[in-house]
Formats: C-alpha cells, sequence, structure tokens
C-alpha cells in the first residue's frame, strides 16, 4: 500500500466574463485506490462543481471564473494498493468475449489511428506469442524507437505522425502504443496520473502512461519509462489525449504558467515504495 500527497496549482489569465473552465485533476475513485484529505482552493473565489464521468471514473471540476488571474490549487492525500499478478495467465481475450464498456478501447480515435497501423503491426509483431509478452514486446518497441524531447511535439500530434518522426513526450509514447495495440486487436486505452519517480533534472508533471486489457481486467504499461510503477495514480481514463486534457479552456483564457506539480509519498508502517515490479499491475 502506497499514500501520496499530492498538491497540483494551475494558473490562468481569464479575459472573458463568460469564460467557463474544466479541469481534470482529482484522482479517480476505484476499489484500489482512495482519496483522502481533498481541499480545493481558488483566488479569487469562483462558483463550481464537481460532475462525474461514471464509465471512466473520471471527477471533473466545473468552473466559472471571474475575469483576470485566476489561481487554482488541489491538495489530495491518496492512497493505493495496486493488484500485482504474476503475467505467466494473462492472455488476450477475444474480441466477441469482450465487455461492452471495453469495446470501445479497440476502435481507432482522433490520436491513435490504429486502422492505419494494421499493416505495420502484424508484421512487427503478429509472430510474438499472443497475451502479456506481445504487449510487453510493443511497449519495449516503443520505449526504444522512440526519442524523449519535451518541445519535439504538439498537442495536435498523432501516432502516426510520431512513429514518422520517431521523437515525442508522454502523451506521443503513449499514443504510439496505444494504435500498436488496437490494430493487433487488443484494446487499450490513455490514462493521465504524475511522473512521481521521474529523474530528479526534471520538474515534476502530470503524465500519460498506457492500460491494455488481459484477461478480465486493465493493466498498466508505460511506455515512456519515466515514473516508477508504484508510484502510477489514477487521474483521467480515456480513448487518447483528447478526452482527458487537465484542463479544458472555454472563452478567451490563457495559460501562461506551466503546472506545479508536486507529489511526495508518506513512509510508515503498512507502506512502501518499491520502485521495480516485475509482475503485471493493476489500479482498478
Amino acid at each position: 500500500m502506497i499514500r501520496m500527497q499530492l498538491h497540483f496549482e494551475l494558473d490562468y489569465l481569464v479575459n472573458d466574463a463568460n469564460a467557463s473552465l474544466l479541469f481534470n485533476v482529482q484522482p479517480a475513485c476505484t476499489a484500489l485506490q482512495r482519496v483522502e484529505q481533498e481541499r480545493m482552493e481558488m483566488t479569487p473565489g469562483a462558483a463550481w462543481h464537481e460532475r462525474e464521468a461514471p464509465c471512466r471514473l473520471n471527477r471533473l471540476i466545473s468552473v466559472k471564473a471571474p475575469a483576470g488571474r485566476f489561481h487554482l490549487t488541489y491538495q489530495a492525500a491518496v492512497t493505493v494498493q495496486p493488484l500485482v499478478e504474476p503475467t505467466s495467465a494473462l492472455a488476450e481475450a477475444d474480441v466477441a468475449s469482450l465487455p461492452h464498456d471495453v469495446l470501445g478501447y479497440l476502435m481507432p480515435s482522433r490520436y491513435c489511428e490504429s486502422d492505419r497501423l494494421i499493416n505495420f503491426a502484424e508484421a512487427t509483431f503478429g509472430e510474438i506469442p499472443s497475451g502479456y509478452a506481445r504487449v510487453l514486446a510493443v511497449r519495449d518497441w516503443v520505449r526504444r524507437k522512440l526519442r524523449y524531447a519535451s518541445s519535439a511535439s504538439t498537442t495536435r500530434t498523432s501516432a502516426v505522425e510520431t512513429l514518422t518522426d520517431r521523437v515525442g513526450v508522454c502523451r506521443d509514447y503513449a499514443h504510439v502504443m496505444i494504435a500498436l495495440c488496437r490494430a493487433l486487436s487488443i484494446p487499450a486505452r490513455y490514462v493521465t496520473g504524475t511522473d512521481f519517480g521521474a529523474d530528479a533534472g526534471k520538474p515534476m508533471d502530470f503524465h500519460a502512461y498506457v492500460e491494455v486489457w488481459l484477461g478480465q481486467r486493465w493493466y498498466v504499461f508505460d511506455p515512456s519509462g519515466l515514473g516508477i510503477p508504484m508510484g502510477y495514480l489514477r487521474i483521467g481514463t480515456g480513448r487518447d489525449a483528447a478526452d482527458v486534457p487537465y484542463a479544458m479552456l472555454f472563452g478567451d483564457v490563457i495559460s501562461d504558467y506551466a503546472p506545479l506539480v508536486r507529489v511526495t509519498a508518506e513512509q510508515g508502517p503498512g507502506l512502501e515504495m518499491p520502485r521495480h515490479v516485475e509482475e503485471a499491475l493493476s489500479t482498478m
């Protein structure tokens, strides 16, 4: 079991009195993740309410912000008890037997054009035994073939474009792995969290990783390799990045500061933070 303390700060310049902001920074509440001691502050004070997307467990904060500078601070304690299982028995599910809410993660999406990658995926991974081993091979291939560079892509870069350029950020790594898995008829989806455990030389930030449906549940894979497995924290879940930005801005709103993300892990009896996990891991 891991308990993490979160501290997020977001800053905006609101130039439109009718502007609205929609934030997705609250961690999801799942059977394996419990959110405690939440606190949210807005400067200046603003009318807001929480909205939920039950099918994805996303928790959204809808804000009607006044004109001028706007600052959001969100803090929470989150206890995560990941499910860790042996990988040997994790098979790919037959499409005909997939649950209804999983089927949508087989389809192409805005940034994951899996329909354009079927021949490439089959040629590259088709001979690898199906199941966890093949998904791991996809993850490792993406990690080897792409180069991480913070300014090499934009929020509009797709998986096919990233495969062409072979460079990107965690968002792009996730999109490529998702598209390749879907091209192999393996359900895959995009998850946001934080990059807790990343190298000290990089400022802490929000993070994107991948979940793949194997057996009867979702399992975590991080093709960028930036975080540490036991530090994964679920915030938003969707088909790709278009579904789960940490902020959606409606009206004349300018984001002129990078978000401040700070995550610390508590130590104590019953709390542990191993850096490496060899088994399959799930946070659902």
